[in-house]
């Protein structure tokens, strides 16, 4: 018995639980029918009111505590239970998963199902984070952030692909593949989450159509720099026995959709209460922020005025006020958006501030895997229903702008010129354009070309409107520098065309 065990803790309920929100304070036992109980002991994941994840004890075993809820939580249980029972009885197409000990309804009201807990497991989401350097409250586990195509990030990416194709042989479907439904431990991939498996056509493969349309999930989550290395994952998939993806282009016009639903799923999450975003809403405020940086942020958030006079100015403007204010020994940036006056007032207030917008480009190129200063979080002065002053908080790049980093009379060193090919190729190819791409605005840092100032970020939905933009954005860039110099010469000819 494990020492959270050995000494007394609360009994709660599934009402408790609910009423706790996301903090229902560890440990804690449930009541099982009969005299026995689980202790859940560290929490894995929490939706408010609806389901708890998290790692316990039962019957002197470590155990995965699922614990549903919610009221109707009947029928989650229920296809949970069903899905992992789907998943060991495709064992034979080499599927794993952690076998079920114990589902059970609770005494009070909703359900349990116990799973056998994998020692030292990893989900592949924590081994990718890893390997690319990215911290652990990232705002997204998508693989976007480590190069497209390198050993070590298709090494990763293989066997979670090759599990697929097993579920896919095996008829199964799972609509909720990502990484962190992938578990590694001791040598050996897991599926899990069987609330998100449907058995098909079990024992025989699934046709074409159904495993693109499910393959798609996953190969989504990629960027489209690794589109280049598709048949590379594709033979992996093959190679677990999946059904032969001959429809290539239907495929890509799959992955293409889900890339747009996901991205539009995940901006609309960061100005909603989340997991990941934590908001409030009042007559006078708007105030997002990451939830995990939140309490350290509050008093920053509480006086953002505040903040930038006491940090140091970067640029004191009509329209804008920017410093960057040591928060705690923590470097950040404060910009604050104006109002120069009444007409400025009236012209604005009616649509969402340049605070808003910039909130939520930069946490679309992060989604993309462009590099930009983390946005931490976004601040709306409001009357009601209008907008006055906004405020941006992120996190501060120390790097070098480009008019200081690229000599006019040379071409740019190799990193560096694969760096700006590697940048302006992706964003071309998202359609995406800046809108005042000064050289000031792009940053040179630890190899990477970080892209600020993204109040005029605009996503294109016509290649005609994104070649005008692109147009702009480009004679802008060039405008950097003298006509006649090398420089000019070299980023002419290697950016993207103006057409």
């Amino acid at each position: 018995m494990s020492a959270a065990s050995a000494r007394p803790v609360a009994r709660l309920d599934a009402a408790a639980l609910r009423a706790a929100r996301r903090q229902p304070v560890t440990p804690f036992a449930v009541a099982l029918e009969g005299d026995g109980e689980v202790v859940v002991e560290h929490l894995l994941r929490v939706l408010p009111g609806k389901r708890i994840v998290g790692e316990g004890e039962w019957q002197g075993r470590r155990v995965l505590v699922k614990l549903f809820i919610a009221p109707g939580s009947a029928r989650h249980a229920a296809r949970e239970q069903a899905g992992i029972a789907a998943l060991q009885q495709a064992a034979r197409f080499g599927v794993a998963t952690p076998e079920i000990l114990l589902a059970a309804p609770l005494p009070a009201g909703g359900h349990l199902v116990l799973t056998a807990f994998l020692e030292n497991a990893q989900t592949l989401t924590q081994a990718w984070l890893a390997l690319a350097d990215l911290p652990i409250d990232s705002p997204t586990d998508s693989p976007t952030d480590s190069p497209a195509g390198s050993a070590a990030a298709s090494a990763l990416l293989r066997p979670a692909f090759a599990a697929v194709g097993r579920l896919h042989a095996a008829g199964l479907i799972h609509d909720d593949v990502h990484l962190g439904n992938f578990l590694r431990s001791a040598g050996e991939l897991y599926i899990i989450d069987g609330d998100s498996v449907r058995a098909v056509s079990p024992g025989t493969a699934l046709g074409e159509r159904q495993a693109i349309s499910n393959l798609a999930l996953l190969v989504a989550q990629l960027s489209i720099d690794w589109d280049a290395c598709r048949d590379d994952l594709l033979a992996a998939y093959h190679a677990g026995g999946a059904p032969t993806i001959a429809d290539g282009e239907r495929l890509a016009h799959e992955v293409a959709r889900v890339r747009r639903c996901r991205l539009d799923d995940y901006l609309g999450k960061t100005v909603r209460e989340c997991t990941l975003f934590a908001v409030e809403h009042t007559s006078l405020r708007f105030t997002a922020a990451r939830r995990a940086q939140a309490d350290a942020l509050a008093p920053l958030l509480w006086a953002p005025d505040v903040a930038i006079g006491a940090g140091v100015l970067l640029k004191d403007g009509g329209s804008a006020t920017v410093a960057r204010v040591d928060l705690a020994g923590r470097l950040l940036v404060v910009k604050r958006y104006n109002l120069k006056n009444f007409k400025h007032f009236c012209a604005r207030f009616w649509r969402p501030t340049r605070a808003w917008h910039s909130w939520r480009a930069g946490h679309l190129l992060e989604f993309l895997g462009v590099a930009t200063p983390a946005p931490l979080a976004l601040v709306e002065e409001r009357v009601g229903p209008l907008r006055r002053r906004g405020f941006l908080v992120s996190e501060h790049c120390p790097g070098v702008d480009l008019l200081h980093v690229l000599a006019p009379e040379r071409e740019p060193e190799a990193e560096l010129a694969q760096a700006l090919l590697t940048l302006f190729r992706r964003l071309h190819a998202l359609r995406i354009s800046h809108g005042d791409l000064k050289a000031t605005n792009l940053l040179w840092h630890q190899g990477r070309i970080v892209v600020i100032d993204l109040d005029s970020l605009t996503v294109h939905g016509s290649a005609a409107s994104h070649a005008r933009a692109w147009r702009r954005d480009r004679q802008r860039l060039l405008r950097n520098w003298p006509a006649d110099c090398a420089l000019h010469g070299w980023l002419d000819a290697s950016l993207p065309p103006a057409r």
